[in-house]
């Protein structure tokens, strides 16, 4: 913090005020570590740049300078400094009409809660809290600033703000805000996915998802973001030992370590069981759940605008997630290596999924199904120190058959390299034995050719 008081000094000799602000304050009053700094300022962008130009920083970005904000970087944390500002909205646009404010009270006034509406002066440390940030931090509230209506009017991503903060903090949304956000949740609809998904990961990250999840349907934002959800509410799904659904996936997505792609997994691993369900002999079924949820999982995340590697990462998870309660001891190696070329680069995260999904009530289960999933792991490990088990292929590729054979692509190709594959898995065929394979692939062209 060395430097920002050099820089709140620098200000302060030229006449122009700057304050510690939102987050960065409340953050230091929890204890917290807050990973960049915001400051507010009465000084323009062009007389900021001027200003901090004096302290030499590492770097100066101005991406948001029509916006009132300038960044820099000194020894390697990331400060914004941004003008005061006072704000239009368009309803239809959370994109606002940016206007410099004159005061820092009418600054703060803009702001979304009451816990980001504090500021503190850098250099006498003196608290300004005109909206009871304060309070509501002590009683660990979230309570929007002034009306709340008019708050969610102005910017509607705010509403998944009140949830994430809740979650981020293990705060209460303050009754009125809360009734607030759920009158308002349908102006979601005018928030760009990509701002969307970004709040709903860091919810997905944080340490309660399964209760920022449980908000977001209580106060009806899932509906416009992740309608799919709701369906499994209520859902039961074994009828002699009730088992909600929701619940169940609440549970688990809890029980999983900070990873998105894990944690969405977790989240979306039973969304496919609603359009699955069956009942045969009075039992329940959900077949093939597996691949509705990847798709239905793809679709949702595509949604969000998610990168590409996590939405393969999470549609892995899922289609394979019930593959380790298909494990029995009698596997061969070859079935283990299959399924370790199937999971890829999943690996240690489906063994994660699948112990977390592991809820049941009754101690024996339990017992059956870690035991089940260690074994497995420990299988899998061994042969992975072993041997490169992702790069098993067959001795021969397909030039050296097409050459061998004089014959043009076709599927016969894929026949023989599967073929020579399987043996390799099982452990029959040596990778690198070409001889052996050349001897196989020729009776299986000649059983080809009979057959034809």
């Amino acid at each position: 913090m060395n430097k920002i008081f050099e820089l709140a000094e620098v200000f302060a000799r030229q006449g122009k005020e700057v304050y510690l602000v939102g987050g960065s304050v409340r953050d230091f009053l929890l204890g917290r570590a807050s990973p960049d700094i915001d400051l507010t300022t009465n000084a323009t962008p062009v007389q900021v740049k001027s200003l901090i130009g004096q302290l030499k920083p590492d770097a100066v970005y101005t991406v948001g300078e029509k916006f009132g904000t300038v960044g820099l970087i000194f020894d390697g944390q990331r400060v914004e400094i941004t003008t005061y500002r006072s704000e239009c909205y368009n309803p239809k646009s959370r994109k606002p009409i940016v206007q410099f404010g004159i005061s820092l009270e009418e600054d703060l006034a803009r702001r979304d809660f009451t816990i980001n509406a504090m500021a503190r002066e850098i250099l006498s440390g003196k608290l300004i809290d005109p909206f009871g940030g304060l309070a509501d931090l002590r009683a660990r509230l979230v309570r929007a600033v002034g009306v709340p209506d008019e708050r969610f009017e102005e910017d509607p991503l705010r509403l998944l703000r009140g949830v994430r903060f809740a979650v981020e903090l293990d705060f209460t949304i303050e009754t009125q805000t809360a009734a607030a956000i759920a009158r308002a949740a349908k102006s979601l609809q005018y928030i760009s996915w990509e701002r969307i998904g970004d709040e709903m990961n860091k919810i997905m990250l944080s340490p309660a998802p399964g209760r920022g999840v449980r908000l977001l349907c209580d106060l009806g934002l899932a509906a416009h973001v992740m309608p799919e959800m709701l369906a499994m509410r209520g859902m039961t799904q074994d009828r002699r030992r009730y088992k909600d659904v929701f619940e169940h996936t609440l549970l688990v997505t809890d029980r999983l370590p900070s990873i998105l792609s894990l944690r969405w997994a977790g989240l979306l691993h039973d969304i496919g069981k609603p359009a699955t369900i069956g009942w045969e002999d009075g039992e329940v079924h959900f077949k093939g759940h597996e691949r509705v949820g990847e798709e239905m999982a793809r679709q949702i995340l595509a949604r969000l605008r998610l990168d590409a590697r996590t939405i393969e990462s999470v549609s892995t998870l899922i289609r394979l997630h019930t593959r380790v309660n298909q494990y029995t001891p009698d596997w061969t190696d070859g079935a283990v290596r299959r399924f370790i070329r199937e999971v890829g680069d999943e690996l240690e995260q489906s063994f994660a999924l699948s112990r977390a999904d592991v809820t049941s009530q009754r101690a024996a289960r339990v017992e059956a199904a870690t035991s089940r999933l260690s074994d497995l792991e420990r299988r899998c490990h061994e042969l992975l120190e072993r041997e490169a088990v992702q790069k098993l292929a067959s001795p021969l590729d397909g030039n050296e058959l097409m050459a061998m054979f004089q014959r043009k692509p076709g599927p016969w190709i894929g026949r023989i390299k599967d073929h020579l594959l399987n043996l390799v898995l099982e452990g029959e065929l040596a990778p690198d034995d070409k001889e052996r394979a050349a001897e196989i692939a020729r009776e299986l062209v000649a059983a080809m050719e009979e057959g034809a």
